[in-house]
Protein backbone atom coordinates (compact mmCIF):
# COMPACT_ATOMS: atom_id res chain seq x y z
CA UNK A 1 0.00 0.00 0.00
CA UNK A 2 1.48 3.42 -0.72
CA UNK A 3 2.43 5.84 1.45
CA UNK A 4 1.51 9.65 1.41
CA UNK A 5 2.84 12.41 3.52
CA UNK A 6 -0.64 14.42 4.84
CA UNK A 7 0.68 17.65 6.10
CA UNK A 8 -1.51 20.12 8.58
CA UNK A 9 -1.53 22.52 5.41
CA UNK A 10 -2.95 20.11 3.12
CA UNK A 11 -5.51 19.29 5.90
CA UNK A 12 -6.56 22.83 6.57
CA UNK A 13 -7.08 23.74 2.93
CA UNK A 14 -10.30 21.72 2.81
CA UNK A 15 -11.45 23.34 6.01
CA UNK A 16 -12.97 26.55 4.53
CA UNK A 17 -14.70 24.20 1.90
CA UNK A 18 -16.39 21.98 4.23
CA UNK A 19 -17.35 24.55 6.62
CA UNK A 20 -19.22 26.60 3.57
CA UNK A 21 -20.54 23.92 2.73
CA UNK A 22 -21.96 22.62 5.97
CA UNK A 23 -23.31 26.17 6.59
CA UNK A 24 -25.29 25.94 3.07
CA UNK A 25 -26.66 22.63 3.61
CA UNK A 26 -27.73 23.45 7.67
CA UNK A 27 -29.69 26.57 6.02
CA UNK A 28 -31.00 24.81 3.32
CA UNK A 29 -31.96 21.91 5.61
CA UNK A 30 -33.26 24.10 8.17
CA UNK A 31 -35.61 26.07 5.65
CA UNK A 32 -38.32 22.96 5.87
CA UNK A 33 -40.43 21.87 8.78
CA UNK A 34 -37.94 21.81 11.16
CA UNK A 35 -38.02 25.38 12.31
CA UNK A 36 -41.90 25.53 12.24
CA UNK A 37 -43.37 25.34 15.99
CA UNK A 38 -46.96 25.27 16.84
CA UNK A 39 -48.35 27.29 19.56
CA UNK A 40 -50.43 25.09 21.91
CA UNK A 41 -52.49 25.76 24.97
CA UNK A 42 -52.63 23.56 28.44
CA UNK A 43 -55.37 22.94 30.82
CA UNK A 44 -54.38 23.02 34.52
CA UNK A 45 -52.25 20.06 33.79
CA UNK A 46 -49.05 21.92 32.57
CA UNK A 47 -47.91 18.59 30.68
CA UNK A 48 -50.66 18.04 29.05
CA UNK A 49 -52.16 19.27 25.83
CA UNK A 50 -55.70 20.44 24.97
CA UNK A 51 -58.11 20.09 22.10
CA UNK A 52 -57.14 22.58 19.00
CA UNK A 53 -60.05 24.67 18.11
CA UNK A 54 -62.19 22.95 15.08
CA UNK A 55 -62.46 25.70 12.18
CA UNK A 56 -65.58 24.73 10.80
CA UNK A 57 -67.07 24.70 14.07
CA UNK A 58 -70.01 27.15 14.79
CA UNK A 59 -67.83 28.19 18.17
CA UNK A 60 -63.89 29.44 18.25
CA UNK A 61 -62.54 27.11 20.62
CA UNK A 62 -60.79 29.12 23.72
CA UNK A 63 -58.21 27.07 23.07
CA UNK A 64 -55.88 28.03 20.32
CA UNK A 65 -53.59 26.61 18.08
CA UNK A 66 -51.50 28.71 15.63
CA UNK A 67 -48.57 27.48 13.64
CA UNK A 68 -45.50 30.21 13.47
CA UNK A 69 -42.80 30.11 11.21
CA UNK A 70 -40.28 30.00 14.48
CA UNK A 71 -40.45 30.28 18.22
CA UNK A 72 -40.35 33.60 18.29
CA UNK A 73 -43.73 34.67 16.73
CA UNK A 74 -44.61 38.62 17.32
CA UNK A 75 -48.04 37.83 17.73
CA UNK A 76 -50.64 35.06 18.91
CA UNK A 77 -54.56 34.76 19.83
CA UNK A 78 -55.59 35.73 23.28
CA UNK A 79 -54.83 32.74 26.15
CA UNK A 80 -57.55 31.65 27.81
CA UNK A 81 -57.84 32.34 31.45
CA UNK A 82 -55.81 29.21 33.22
CA UNK A 83 -54.27 28.32 29.80
CA UNK A 84 -50.80 27.90 29.64
CA UNK A 85 -49.28 28.77 25.70
CA UNK A 86 -46.20 26.85 24.52
CA UNK A 87 -44.42 26.43 21.84
CA UNK A 88 -43.67 22.84 20.82
CA UNK A 89 -41.93 21.38 17.79
CA UNK A 90 -44.21 20.93 14.34
CA UNK A 91 -42.99 17.15 14.49
CA UNK A 92 -44.45 16.59 17.55
CA UNK A 93 -47.62 17.64 17.03
CA UNK A 94 -49.68 16.79 20.43
CA UNK A 95 -53.12 15.22 20.48
CA UNK A 96 -55.34 16.11 23.56
CA UNK A 97 -53.92 14.30 26.78
CA UNK A 98 -50.70 13.44 25.09
CA UNK A 99 -47.58 13.96 27.57
CA UNK A 100 -45.95 17.10 26.11
CA UNK A 101 -42.37 18.60 26.34
CA UNK A 102 -42.14 21.99 25.03
CA UNK A 103 -38.77 23.49 23.91
CA UNK A 104 -40.10 26.90 24.59
CA UNK A 105 -42.54 28.42 27.12
CA UNK A 106 -43.67 32.28 26.14
CA UNK A 107 -41.84 34.47 28.94
CA UNK A 108 -44.37 36.96 27.88
CA UNK A 109 -47.77 36.99 26.39
CA UNK A 110 -50.03 39.56 24.81
CA UNK A 111 -51.62 39.83 21.72
CA UNK A 112 -50.13 41.49 19.00
CA UNK A 113 -46.92 42.13 21.00
CA UNK A 114 -43.38 40.66 21.00
CA UNK A 115 -43.17 37.31 22.19
CA UNK A 116 -40.33 36.32 23.93
CA UNK A 117 -39.36 32.78 24.41
CA UNK A 118 -36.70 31.02 26.51
CA UNK A 119 -35.55 27.64 26.53
CA UNK A 120 -38.45 25.29 28.84
CA UNK A 121 -37.30 23.10 32.03
CA UNK A 122 -39.50 20.84 33.84
CA UNK A 123 -41.45 22.93 35.89
CA UNK A 124 -42.08 26.79 34.18
CA UNK A 125 -43.32 29.33 35.80
CA UNK A 126 -47.02 30.77 34.15
CA UNK A 127 -46.67 33.76 32.31
CA UNK A 128 -47.68 36.95 34.24
CA UNK A 129 -50.33 37.57 32.26
CA UNK A 130 -52.21 34.82 32.34
CA UNK A 131 -53.96 33.85 35.06
CA UNK A 132 -52.85 30.63 37.17
CA UNK A 133 -55.42 27.65 38.59
CA UNK A 134 -55.30 27.89 41.83
CA UNK A 135 -53.81 24.95 42.74
CA UNK A 136 -49.95 25.96 41.00
CA UNK A 137 -47.63 26.46 43.36
CA UNK A 138 -45.46 29.26 41.54
CA UNK A 139 -42.84 29.20 44.62
CA UNK A 140 -42.07 25.52 43.52
CA UNK A 141 -42.11 26.36 39.72
CA UNK A 142 -39.34 28.70 39.92
CA UNK A 143 -36.71 26.34 41.52
CA UNK A 144 -34.99 24.23 39.94
CA UNK A 145 -35.19 20.71 39.36
CA UNK A 146 -34.31 18.25 42.48
CA UNK A 147 -31.18 16.62 42.48
CA UNK A 148 -30.77 13.30 42.97
CA UNK A 149 -28.64 9.57 42.76
CA UNK A 150 -30.18 7.87 40.15
CA UNK A 151 -28.30 4.43 39.12
CA UNK A 152 -28.48 3.35 35.33
CA UNK A 153 -29.87 6.92 34.38
CA UNK A 154 -31.93 7.52 31.27
CA UNK A 155 -29.76 9.84 28.60
CA UNK A 156 -26.12 11.28 28.49
CA UNK A 157 -24.74 14.76 29.17
CA UNK A 158 -22.36 14.22 27.12
CA UNK A 159 -23.14 12.24 23.77
CA UNK A 160 -21.21 10.69 20.98
CA UNK A 161 -19.58 12.77 18.54
CA UNK A 162 -21.63 12.84 15.12
CA UNK A 163 -19.11 12.47 12.70
CA UNK A 164 -16.37 10.98 15.06
CA UNK A 165 -15.12 8.31 13.48
CA UNK A 166 -13.88 6.47 16.87
CA UNK A 167 -16.74 7.35 18.71
CA UNK A 168 -19.27 3.88 20.55
CA UNK A 169 -21.73 3.66 18.71
CA UNK A 170 -23.73 1.02 16.10
CA UNK A 171 -23.29 2.09 12.64
CA UNK A 172 -21.77 1.39 9.73
CA UNK A 173 -20.32 2.90 6.26
CA UNK A 174 -19.67 1.64 2.64
CA UNK A 175 -17.30 3.81 0.94
CA UNK A 176 -15.35 3.67 -1.89
CA UNK A 177 -11.65 4.34 -1.14
CA UNK A 178 -9.59 5.30 -4.48
CA UNK A 179 -6.33 3.04 -3.38
CA UNK A 180 -8.65 0.25 -1.73
CA UNK A 181 -11.79 0.22 -3.81
CA UNK A 182 -14.96 -0.83 -2.34
CA UNK A 183 -14.66 -1.28 1.83
CA UNK A 184 -17.25 -1.91 4.68
CA UNK A 185 -16.32 0.23 8.04
CA UNK A 186 -18.61 -0.72 10.99
CA UNK A 187 -18.68 0.34 14.64
CA UNK A 188 -20.16 -2.25 17.03
CA UNK A 189 -20.10 -0.42 20.28
CA UNK A 190 -22.30 1.97 22.83
CA UNK A 191 -21.91 4.33 25.53
CA UNK A 192 -24.41 4.42 28.72
CA UNK A 193 -24.87 6.04 32.05
CA UNK A 194 -24.18 4.05 34.83
CA UNK A 195 -24.87 6.82 37.87
CA UNK A 196 -25.81 10.66 37.96
CA UNK A 197 -26.33 12.94 40.99
CA UNK A 198 -28.36 15.46 39.59
CA UNK A 199 -31.53 16.32 37.99
CA UNK A 200 -33.44 14.22 35.81
CA UNK A 201 -34.54 16.85 32.98
CA UNK A 202 -32.74 16.10 29.89
CA UNK A 203 -34.10 19.45 28.42
CA UNK A 204 -32.32 21.29 31.24
CA UNK A 205 -29.24 18.58 32.68
CA UNK A 206 -27.29 19.66 35.48
CA UNK A 207 -25.20 17.27 37.82
CA UNK A 208 -22.73 14.73 37.05
CA UNK A 209 -22.64 11.74 35.77
CA UNK A 210 -20.77 8.36 35.04
CA UNK A 211 -20.46 6.31 31.80
CA UNK A 212 -19.32 3.48 30.29
CA UNK A 213 -18.07 3.12 26.70
CA UNK A 214 -16.46 0.39 24.44
CA UNK A 215 -16.46 -0.67 20.85
CA UNK A 216 -15.01 -2.52 17.98
CA UNK A 217 -13.91 -0.50 15.27
CA UNK A 218 -14.10 -2.53 11.90
CA UNK A 219 -13.06 -3.12 8.19
CA UNK A 220 -14.02 -5.72 5.81
CA UNK A 221 -12.72 -5.73 2.59
CA UNK A 222 -15.71 -5.93 0.10
CA UNK A 223 -13.75 -6.80 -2.82
CA UNK A 224 -12.22 -10.15 -1.00
CA UNK A 225 -15.24 -11.75 0.57
CA UNK A 226 -15.53 -9.08 3.14
CA UNK A 227 -12.23 -10.58 4.58
CA UNK A 228 -11.59 -8.66 8.26
CA UNK A 229 -8.69 -6.09 7.09
CA UNK A 230 -8.49 -4.60 10.84
CA UNK A 231 -10.21 -3.66 14.18
CA UNK A 232 -9.50 -1.07 16.93
CA UNK A 233 -10.90 -1.61 20.30
CA UNK A 234 -11.91 0.70 22.29
CA UNK A 235 -13.25 1.00 26.37
CA UNK A 236 -13.47 3.92 28.62
CA UNK A 237 -14.79 5.69 31.58
CA UNK A 238 -15.66 9.01 30.85
CA UNK A 239 -17.24 11.61 33.78
CA UNK A 240 -19.37 13.82 32.43
CA UNK A 241 -21.08 17.62 34.26
CA UNK A 242 -23.98 19.11 32.31
CA UNK A 243 -24.97 22.95 33.50
CA UNK A 244 -27.84 23.54 30.80
CA UNK A 245 -26.10 23.88 27.99
CA UNK A 246 -22.88 23.47 29.00
CA UNK A 247 -21.09 19.99 28.96
CA UNK A 248 -17.89 18.57 30.00
CA UNK A 249 -16.44 15.87 29.80
CA UNK A 250 -12.96 13.80 31.92
CA UNK A 251 -12.57 10.47 30.47
CA UNK A 252 -9.86 7.73 30.48
CA UNK A 253 -9.83 5.31 27.41
CA UNK A 254 -7.85 2.33 25.93
CA UNK A 255 -7.20 1.57 23.07
CA UNK A 256 -5.30 -1.09 20.64
CA UNK A 257 -5.10 -1.77 17.18
CA UNK A 258 -5.29 -5.34 15.63
CA UNK A 259 -4.51 -6.55 11.85
CA UNK A 260 -7.04 -9.51 10.29
CA UNK A 261 -6.17 -12.87 10.20
CA UNK A 262 -7.12 -13.16 6.68
CA UNK A 263 -5.79 -10.06 5.60
CA UNK A 264 -2.18 -11.28 7.01
CA UNK A 265 -2.22 -14.59 5.32
CA UNK A 266 -3.52 -12.90 2.28
CA UNK A 267 -0.71 -10.35 1.89
CA UNK A 268 2.03 -11.59 4.17
CA UNK A 269 1.57 -8.23 6.58
CA UNK A 270 2.92 -7.52 9.81
CA UNK A 271 1.19 -6.21 12.73
CA UNK A 272 2.13 -3.27 14.09
CA UNK A 273 1.33 -3.19 18.33
CA UNK A 274 -0.37 0.44 17.79
CA UNK A 275 -2.08 1.58 21.53
CA UNK A 276 -3.09 4.38 23.37
CA UNK A 277 -4.13 4.76 26.95
CA UNK A 278 -5.34 8.44 26.94
CA UNK A 279 -6.80 11.02 29.59
CA UNK A 280 -9.20 13.38 27.79
CA UNK A 281 -10.95 16.53 28.32
CA UNK A 282 -13.50 17.53 26.49
CA UNK A 283 -16.00 20.82 25.88
CA UNK A 284 -19.61 21.02 24.61
CA UNK A 285 -21.82 23.73 24.26
CA UNK A 286 -25.35 23.20 22.67
CA UNK A 287 -25.39 27.01 21.61
CA UNK A 288 -29.27 26.21 20.52
CA UNK A 289 -31.23 22.94 21.55
CA UNK A 290 -30.37 21.66 17.91
CA UNK A 291 -26.34 23.09 16.97
CA UNK A 292 -23.03 21.70 19.42
CA UNK A 293 -20.07 22.82 19.08
CA UNK A 294 -17.13 21.20 21.10
CA UNK A 295 -13.55 20.95 21.04
CA UNK A 296 -11.23 17.98 23.19
CA UNK A 297 -7.94 17.65 23.96
CA UNK A 298 -6.55 14.08 25.03
CA UNK A 299 -3.11 12.96 25.98
CA UNK A 300 -1.69 9.23 26.33
CA UNK A 301 0.45 8.79 29.44
CA UNK A 302 1.44 5.25 27.45
CA UNK A 303 1.55 4.05 23.67
CA UNK A 304 3.46 2.25 21.63
CA UNK A 305 4.50 1.32 18.30
CA UNK A 306 4.28 4.49 16.50
CA UNK A 307 1.56 6.36 18.51
CA UNK A 308 2.47 9.61 20.10
CA UNK A 309 0.42 11.50 23.44
CA UNK A 310 -1.26 14.24 21.87
CA UNK A 311 -4.77 14.43 19.96
CA UNK A 312 -7.25 17.19 19.51
CA UNK A 313 -10.91 16.91 17.95
CA UNK A 314 -13.35 19.56 17.17
CA UNK A 315 -16.51 19.90 15.42
CA UNK A 316 -20.02 21.64 15.18
CA UNK A 317 -23.42 19.58 14.56
CA UNK A 318 -26.78 20.05 13.43
CA UNK A 319 -28.87 17.97 15.37
CA UNK A 320 -32.81 18.81 15.76
CA UNK A 321 -33.92 17.68 19.19
CA UNK A 322 -37.74 16.80 18.48
CA UNK A 323 -39.41 13.59 17.81
CA UNK A 324 -40.18 13.16 14.15
CA UNK A 325 -42.56 11.43 11.74
CA UNK A 326 -41.98 8.81 8.89
CA UNK A 327 -39.54 11.17 6.77
CA UNK A 328 -37.36 12.10 9.77
CA UNK A 329 -35.35 15.80 9.98
CA UNK A 330 -31.84 16.75 8.13
CA UNK A 331 -28.98 16.58 10.18
CA UNK A 332 -25.38 18.16 9.50
CA UNK A 333 -22.21 17.09 11.06
CA UNK A 334 -18.47 17.83 10.67
CA UNK A 335 -15.80 16.98 12.60
CA UNK A 336 -11.53 17.36 12.69
CA UNK A 337 -9.41 14.83 14.43
CA UNK A 338 -5.51 16.28 14.81
CA UNK A 339 -2.87 13.88 16.00
CA UNK A 340 0.75 14.05 17.01
CA UNK A 341 2.00 10.86 15.58
CA UNK A 342 1.14 12.33 11.89
CA UNK A 343 2.51 15.61 12.66
CA UNK A 344 -1.33 17.06 13.71
CA UNK A 345 -2.15 16.27 10.84
CA UNK A 346 -5.33 13.58 10.88
CA UNK A 347 -8.86 13.90 9.44
CA UNK A 348 -11.78 15.63 8.31
CA UNK A 349 -15.37 14.44 8.53
CA UNK A 350 -18.33 15.52 6.46
CA UNK A 351 -21.93 14.02 7.52
CA UNK A 352 -25.18 14.75 5.92
CA UNK A 353 -28.41 13.08 5.99
CA UNK A 354 -31.77 12.61 7.50
CA UNK A 355 -32.01 11.46 11.57
CA UNK A 356 -35.24 10.60 13.19
CA UNK A 357 -35.82 10.15 17.20
CA UNK A 358 -38.92 9.10 19.27
CA UNK A 359 -38.01 11.50 21.81
CA UNK A 360 -35.93 15.35 21.86
CA UNK A 361 -33.34 13.73 23.79
CA UNK A 362 -33.19 10.20 23.12
CA UNK A 363 -31.39 7.94 20.77
CA UNK A 364 -30.54 9.11 17.56
CA UNK A 365 -30.98 7.14 14.43
CA UNK A 366 -28.90 8.50 11.17
CA UNK A 367 -28.63 7.34 7.54
CA UNK A 368 -26.70 9.86 5.20
CA UNK A 369 -23.46 10.92 3.56
CA UNK A 370 -20.28 9.78 4.51
CA UNK A 371 -17.16 12.00 3.39
CA UNK A 372 -13.46 11.70 4.79
CA UNK A 373 -10.22 13.18 4.23
CA UNK A 374 -7.18 12.13 5.68
CA UNK A 375 -4.83 9.63 7.55
CA UNK A 376 -6.60 5.98 8.09
CA UNK A 377 -9.48 5.62 10.55
CA UNK A 378 -7.55 2.42 11.55
CA UNK A 379 -4.44 2.78 13.32
CA UNK A 380 -3.01 -0.55 12.01
CA UNK A 381 -2.05 1.72 8.34
CA UNK A 382 -2.18 4.82 10.64
CA UNK A 383 0.30 7.31 8.42
CA UNK A 384 -1.38 6.14 5.22
CA UNK A 385 -3.78 8.47 3.61
CA UNK A 386 -7.34 7.73 2.45
CA UNK A 387 -9.97 9.74 0.93
CA UNK A 388 -13.61 8.14 1.12
CA UNK A 389 -16.64 9.01 0.03
CA UNK A 390 -19.89 6.63 0.47
CA UNK A 391 -22.94 6.14 2.53
CA UNK A 392 -24.41 5.55 6.10
CA UNK A 393 -25.89 4.29 9.10
CA UNK A 394 -25.47 5.68 12.63
CA UNK A 395 -27.49 4.28 15.84
CA UNK A 396 -26.37 7.11 19.13
CA UNK A 397 -27.87 6.42 22.24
Amino acid sequence: MKRRRYLPNKLLRHVSTIVSALMILAACGGSGATVKAQVVYFDEDPSRAVDPPNPSGPEHSPYQSNWVDSAAATAFAPAPTGGMPAVVDLAARPRAGDPLSPLFHSASYAGGESAQVRPASAEQPWPESVDAPPDYDHARAMQEAPWSCQLMPDGLFYRSYLAGVKEPRLGAQVVHEKNLGMQFDSTLGSRVGLIRFGNTDMSDPHGWQLDVEGAALLRQDFENELDVVATDFRVGVPLTYADGPYRMKLSYYHLSSHLGDEYMVRTGAARINFSRDVIVWGHALYVTPDWRIYFEAGYAFAYDDGAKPWEFQFGIEYSPACRTDFWGVPFVAFNAHLREEVDFGGNLVFEIGRQWRRDPYGATTRFGLFYYNGKSPQFEFFDDYEHQIGIGLWYDV
